[in-house]
């Protein structure tokens, strides 16, 4: 009998002590111990657009428990989205001014506001058209309609504006302009040849050969091109959102805007 409780009392405190282990390494496999997911939404100027998208499953290779959603517009229309209260975790404008007023309503989580890239604004026609070279060539007679973005609103009518101010042609050519939403859309239009010429970006142009470049404008007739980037501060993930950033100043997105045309204004930041 006394062997018995022996073996019970044996059986019984090696069960326990298998419990223990068992308990004391429960915490490692609890729900809810992964990261959960996280999307992002990135308000970015359409020039953007192809270079963007490339750089997204390229993030999401080091973070896959983060989605970036994209938000494509000119960037005065994706200022005034922020400042009406849209959900947005990072804006990227193509223009200083948008940011600048973004800012001023301390809508930008301090310290985090960047110059990411450069680019170019160039004038193009259709790709089989002839007789336009440069800006003073939209003056002659033939040329009858001229596509340039939104001045008021997009960055790149705002850049087009300075340039042909600059060159004494805005106000002869006024009655020519077609305008347009954002950048994207001059292209469009040129594209299509509803237009004669336009004035985009020189990533833009690279999209696409339906169309060529018969001038990249000179750089003193305008603001510099630059692409500001900051952290919005009603995101509701601003760390992760930061970490979006810095990625975007790295190599990997760096060799892919590159690829795209555009030049790096500023490299590695870190918040």
């Amino acid at each position: 009998m006394r062997k018995r409780r022996h073996l019970f009392t044996f059986w019984l405190e090696l069960a326990v002590a298998l419990g223990l282990i068992t308990i004391i390494g429960l915490p490692n496999f609890a729900p809810g111990t992964a990261q959960g997911n996280t999307t992002l939404t990135v308000s970015a100027a359409v020039s953007l657009t192809n270079a963007l998208n490339e750089i997204a499953p390229l993030y999401r290779q080091s973070r896959p428990n983060v989605t970036v959603r994209y938000n494509f517009a000119g960037s005065g229309a994706l200022q005034q989205q922020i400042e009406n209260g849209a959900s947005v975790d990072v804006f990227i404008s193509a223009a200083e001014k948008q940011m600048d007023a973004l800012q001023r309503k301390n809508l930008l989580v301090a310290g985090t506001r960047r110059n990411l890239l450069t680019n170019r604004l160039v004038l193009i026609v259709p790709a089989n058209a002839a007789g336009i070279t440069n800006l003073r060539s939209l003056s002659h007679g033939p040329v009858k309609r001229i596509a340039i973005a939104e001045p008021r609103s997009v960055p790149a009518g705002q850049y087009a504006e300075q340039a042909l101010r600059k060159q004494g042609l805005w106000d002869a050519l006024k009655p020519k302009f077609v305008l347009a939403n954002n950048v994207r859309q001059v292209l469009q239009f040129v594209e299509s040849g509803n237009v004669q010429a336009g004035l985009v970006y020189a990533t833009d142009a690279r999209t696409t050969n339906q169309v060529k470049v018969v001038q990249t404008i000179p750089a003193n007739l305008h603001d510099p091109i630059v692409y500001p980037i900051a952290v919005i501060k009603t995101s509701k993930a601003p760390a992760i959102a930061k970490t979006f950033a810095q990625f975007l100043s790295g190599n990997v997105a760096r060799n892919v805007f590159t690829k795209y045309g555009f030049g790096t204004a500023y490299t590695n930041f870190r918040f």
